[in-house]
């Protein structure tokens, strides 16, 4: 794979305050990669001009990974649990296995929280499910403007892609019978979507968003929940695959996990050492403030700050 821009960035919580691109070439490791060789078995690609961005190794095949570029400096390493809900018959048959690997605690708040979103919303609560292109033409003209709202679009970039390149491919997909996605009505109007495209039979949470209006409505999780029942009755998928990083939402919703590594590998010189020794210096700074703030119980307040 050539190597292509990629942003090594500085963050706090889910604020970015600075980006410095590099050219590097994307090693991604797919969930059947990691459960069925453990990711032994994968070739790295061809180096950018800066080196490489590994995205979710087996943390086990880290040592294999960084002995193929014994002379690229490694940085911004992120350990996590790449969190995956198991679909296949003996595992979760049914919805209502899925649920009962929730307690009876979380399924009554689960239930709670859809019971107050319908009640806000009136007759105007409605699920719209979302295959053919057509429909995914439709749910691009509601949900783009919706992603524009959320902290993710507003401070990572990270929201629902709106480019003529990412339409097509959600496009050809759906050629192919290979997307679901799902958007959530509440007094009418669109205020959650969820984006799933499907490789082989695993289905990949590419996008959840919601308008922040709404948000003390929980209309992601209620999202989540309607949109895994529909995909449970379909009986047609292994695994739904939250994918790289960690998150409340994606460790409640997951029945299992592996253990991932994410990171950097540069090229020797002065620059990319004198970055990577940044970035670890910022990382270790918001740690230790990060670590205050939950000693003196002020951590909820400052993650609202940040998404303000």
């Amino acid at each position: 794979m050539a190597g292509c821009s990629t942003n090594i960035d500085f963050t706090i919580g889910s604020r970015r305050l600075l980006s410095v691109g590099r050219d590097l070439a994307t090693w991604s490791f797919s969930l059947e990669e990691i459960l069925q060789t453990n990711g032994a078995e994968c070739k790295s690609p061809h180096l950018g001009t800066d080196g490489l961005l590994v995205l979710s190794a087996p943390q086990s095949a880290m040592p294999a990974i960084r002995s193929q570029f014994p002379d690229h400096v490694i940085g911004g390493e992120q350990r996590y649990r790449r969190h995956y809900i198991d679909m296949r018959p003996e595992a979760c048959s049914s919805f209502e296995d899925y649920l009962a690997c929730f307690s009876s605690k979380t399924r009554s708040t689960l239930r709670r929280k859809q019971r107050k979103l319908v009640k806000e919303a009136g007759e105007g609560f409605s699920i719209t499910e979302h295959r053919s292109p057509d429909e995914i033409e439709a749910f691009l003209g509601a949900a783009l403007p919706l992603s524009a709202k959320t902290y993710q679009a507003r401070l990572l970039d990270a929201g629902l892609p709106d480019t003529p390149e990412a339409r097509a491919e959600m496009l050809t997909r759906a050629e192919a019978g290979q997307m679901r996605c799902y958007l959530l009505h509440a007094k009418g109007l669109p205020v959650a979507y969820l984006s799933l495209p499907i490789i082989g039979q695993t289905l990949i949470y590419a996008h959840l968003g919601y308008d922040p209006a709404w948000s003390r409505f929980s209309p992601g999780t209620v999202l989540q929940m309607e949109a895994l029942d529909r995909l449970f009755a379909e009986r047609q998928f292994t695994y739904f695959d939250f994918t790289e990083g960690e998150g409340t939402h994606k460790a409640m919703f997951g029945t299992d996990s592996v253990d991932c590594v994410s990171f950097v590998l540069l090229e020797p010189t002065l620059t990319n050492r004198a970055l990577l020794s940044a970035r670890a210096g910022f990382d270790q700074m918001i740690a230790k403030s990060k670590s205050l703030a939950e000693k003196t119980g002020t951590l909820s307040k400052v993650r609202r700050l940040l998404r303000a």
